[in-house]
């Protein structure tokens, strides 16, 4: 697709967006997470000013106060005269699919502030916590010129690793006083942090904790980054400007060791299969009720007439075809 074949309007609206104008982009990331039919030409338009902004995912459980800790990053970062953009991907809301907004609530400080976008999005139901357009909204605010794109998830246990795929560095907020110890590790993904934090650091327990997260740590096979566990209160402000030192220290560490550019193929195959299951899964869904389409191959299904093999190449089939 040239210049050239897209919209004026559109290009007007992403020229405006790269110049950091917050209207436009929150247009931009309208258009994105609906998939509007010109999600693709303004992606098009967007993908050569991408790969400047440090993505930092921060996952853990429900009311470790990951919210309230991404709210001193952000204030601590725009001290340090840095652009800050925000997805908090919230649980979808029963009554309208829509996001819950209470991230947003939460980090009301920071909104009005010209260098901060904060962004709800609905997990839409996917496992994970993240929302299947997640990546292309963090696209959008690194283009867009946010220097620090911080994606806060739902903290849904064993999906969650997600959001390591998503993010340059991932933070695992864990927190004392949340029953079994162990099962609250467990259920916090350990294996995808890059750095733990124990946040409301100043409640009883917090010594009974790290020594777990050092023993499991212990126990997991060795690796270049050593994973630094750190205490913080952030509901106080506590511990956040050792916390965005360390950040950089991991960003610096997968620069230098060559396992930026592994992790970004990686991501980058993940996503594009990603997409093409997306793709298969409309064009299917799209052609539901025509002959020898998805609702005649179950009813050939239940009549035993067809076994599953059979009717997903079919279904394959029609699909590429």
């Amino acid at each position: 697709m040239t210049t050239s074949q897209v919209d004026p309007a559109l290009l007007e609206l992403a020229r405006r967006g790269l110049a950091g104008e917050r209207r436009a982009i929150a247009r931009l990331i309208t258009f994105v997470e609906n998939r509007s039919p010109t999600a693709a030409a303004l992606m098009h338009e967007l993908t050569p000013h991408t790969g400047r902004a440090h993505v930092i995912g921060i996952t853990g459980a429900p009311g470790s106060g990951k919210s309230t800790l991404t709210n001193e990053l952000i204030k601590e970062y725009r001290r340090q005269g840095k652009t800050v953009g925000v997805v908090a991907v919230d649980p979808t809301s029963t009554l309208t699919g829509g996001a819950v907004l209470g991230d947003r609530i939460r980090m009301l400080e920071n909104y009005q502030d010209a260098g901060v976008f904060i962004r709800s999005m609905a997990t839409r139901g996917q496992l994970g916590g993240l929302s299947a357009m997640t990546n292309d909204v963090v696209r959008v605010l690194d283009a867009c010129g946010k220097e620090i794109v911080i994606v806060e998830t739902v903290g849904v246990g064993q999906d969650e690793v997600d959001v390591a795929r998503a993010a340059h560095t991932t933070i695992l907020v864990e927190v004392p006083g949340m029953g079994d110890d162990i099962q609250a590790i467990k259920a916090g993904v350990l294996e995808i942090a890059d750095i733990l934090v124990i946040n409301k650091a100043d409640r009883e327990g917090v010594e009974k904790l790290d020594l777990y997260l050092k023993a499991m740590l212990n126990l997991a096979p060795k690796k270049p980054w050593r994973v630094p566990i750190l205490k913080t209160v952030a509901a106080r402000g506590e511990g956040t400007v050792e916390l965005t030192k360390k950040i950089e220290a991991h960003l610096a560490f997968l620069k230098s060791s060559g396992e930026y550019e592994k992790r970004e193929r990686a991501r980058l195959r993940d996503e594009l299969l990603s997409r093409v299951r997306e793709e298969i899964s409309r064009r299917v869904f799209r052609r539901e009720t025509q002959a020898g389409g998805l609702a005649e191959l179950v009813t050939q299904l239940e009549n035993r007439q067809l076994d599953l093999n059979e009717a997903a190449m079919q279904l394959l089939r029609q699909s590429l075809g």
